[in-house]
């Protein structure tokens, strides 16, 4: 039966807003401004997949307030937790038992951290919907939209949330509940990297046909407790290098904030060859690194997560409207890879496309195209500002760490911020998704990885418990085969089976049963990375959205 043959209740709004991270926080917050500006009543609605507000959102994170001070003015007397200003940074080179700071004086403004703060972005999307709800914006948790609805004309105009009491087999159970339509005049989609909506509404409107692929990053974060000898307040430590080869792309990121918390982080870029390499498992050995085992011994790991990260930036932005709605924030992808910031450019154009949307109503319009969004992004400080950086990706995929992520990115940060945006390279092209980078096993060697400790690095399991990642067990799988026999015909000989070690969270195994390999799937540990649905050699993992409250449960992250 189709999801538009079922019997549904329906709420009508002017605006559905799917997500509840800083894009659509700030664009239900922006809605409800104008009201107040211009004495109009706009009804707005933001649906939330997690458990609460905050519960899946997961960043460094240094956040740039430049979005913020626009939005709210007096953020700082209004007590948003933006907790620490940064007062000192490094960049850090590394080798196995060493590093090399890399001065300050060399690098752009553009990538210096000061003006900034370290904060839980949780935190930071909590206090957004409190403001938020005090404007009059309906905030719905445990929602997961599940699908999107279409008027006879093809645009969107809703979305279905709080579909649950469906059995693993598929057949609906005593609690079944169908779920309701949030219709509105216009659909935001704020789900963020690779949110399962947004993929969809990707394809079916071919808004990435005139973009290049989308690349992406896995970033997988522990939250520290430390004590007072090791805890440098405002302190932000980035590097490069160990214990990632040349050719990989990645880094790490270590910042002091709060009360005694040291936000430690590896991103790895999914466009890694090796598919023998296990991100998870390079960040636990790169935390007994000298420069980072300092911050860290005596201390106690509280959380744990993974997310994704979209890298490739400027070339890779999608259009951003389809008919009766837009891409807002990750959803699209803003996120600024030198600077290592995405929330400020989130922030920003959830605010402009709620701008657009908020014209639209007024004007009587439905169902169409917010055009004023691509115009509003096309002559803002997010599109200038992503330009700029446009190359470093591709020159550091094409050209290793040192000389294109390093020297090559650098020299050409510099020459776009004196230029205002011209580069002597013009604008590279990526080429290819992450999936097309991974290469056949029998060209690359396995590694080994030194087991943990328990005290300073983890095995998997252990950490997901500190994600506090729950499902609801009996309801089907929510990460889908296109085809069965892939993982154990093809990716297991081919590729040597890559997702039992992409995945942060053991989601994936290969089993022994009755003499043969069989590909087991432990749902219960996803911890929402969408990792697997990007870098599956053969595309065939397909992310779909489980009953709402599922999924990880992060404090402070």
């Amino acid at each position: 039966m189709s999801d538009e043959a079922i019997e549904r209740e329906s709420m009508e709004f002017d605006v559905v807003i799917v997500g509840a991270g800083p894009a659509g926080l700030c664009a239900a917050i922006r809605l409800k401004q104008l009201d107040a500006q211009n004495g109009t009543e706009t009804s707005v609605v933001v649906v939330e997949k997690g458990s609460e507000v905050g519960a899946h959102i997961l960043s460094g994170a240094v956040v740039d307030p430049k979005a913020l001070d626009e939005l709210i003015p007096d953020w700082k007397e209004q007590g948003c937790p933006l907790e620490t200003e940064v007062t000192d940074e490094k960049f850090l080179l590394m080798g196995p038992a060493g590093s090399l700071q890399l001065p300050l004086f060399v690098m752009p403004g553009m990538v210096k951290n000061h003006g900034c703060y370290i904060a839980s972005m949780g935190n930071v999307c909590r206090w957004l919907a409190e403001k938020a709800e005090g404007m009059g914006v309906e905030i719905y948790p445990m929602m997961a939209a599940s699908n999107y609805l279409k008027r006879d004309d093809g645009s969107v105009k809703g979305v279905i949330v709080g579909e649950v009491g469906i059995g693993r087999d598929g057949e609906k159970k005593d609690s079944y509940e169908p779920g309701m339509e949030l219709n509105g005049k216009y659909v935001l989609i704020a789900e963020g990297v690779r949110g399962s909506l947004g993929k969809q509404l990707i394809a079916e409107f071919n808004l990435d046909a005139d973009s290049e692929p989308q690349k992406y990053g896995i970033g997988i974060k522990e939250l520290w407790k430390v004590p007072d000898g090791n805890f440098k307040p405002g302190l932000v430590q980035h590097t490069f290098g160990w214990p990632l080869n040349n050719a990989t792309g990645g880094g790490s990121f270590c910042y002091h904030f709060g009360d005694n918390y040291v936000s430690i982080g590896f991103v790895v870029h999914l466009n890694y060859k090796n598919p023998y390499l296990s991100p998870y498992q390079e960040f636990q050995r790169f935390k007994h690194h000298p420069d980072v085992l300092r911050y860290l011994e005596g201390g106690e790991r509280v959380a744990y997560g993974a997310r994704a990260i979209t890298e490739g930036g400027f070339q890779s932005v999608p259009k951003l409207t389809f008919p009766g709605g837009a891409l807002i924030g990750c959803s699209a992808g803003f996120v600024n890879l030198p600077r290592i910031k995405g929330n400020h450019n989130a922030m920003k154009t959830g605010m402009m496309g709620a701008e657009a949307a908020y014209d639209a109503v007024q004007a009587g319009r439905q169902g169409d195209e917010l055009v004023a969004y691509t115009e509003k992004y096309n002559s803002s400080w997010v599109y200038d500002e992503l330009k700029k950086v446009r190359n470093a990706k591709p020159l550091w995929s094409n050209l290793g760490t040192v000389a294109g992520g390093i020297a090559l990115t650098g020299m050409d940060l510099w020459i776009n911020t004196l230029t205002g945006g011209w580069s002597p390279f013009g604008t590279l092209r990526h080429g290819k998704n992450d999936a097309q980078s991974t290469e056949p096993a029998s060209e690359h060697q396995p590694i080994t990885y030194p087991k943990p400790d328990g005290v300073i690095s983890f095995d998997r399991l252990t950490n997901v418990a500190f994600s506090f990642t729950n499902h609801e067990e009996d309801q089907p799988v929510h990460l889908t085969l296109k085809e069965a026999s892939v993982p154990v015909n093809v990716n297991l000989p081919v590729y040597a089976g890559p997702s039992q070690r992409y995945c942060p969270a053991g989601v994936y195994e290969f089993v022994e049963e009755n003499g043969a390999s069989k590909f087991q799937i432990n749902a219960q540990n996803c911890v929402h990375c969408k990792t697997c649905d990007i870098k599956d050699p053969s595309q065939n993992i397909v992310w779909k959205t489980p009953e709402g409250a599922g999924g990880p449960n992060y404090p402070n992250m």
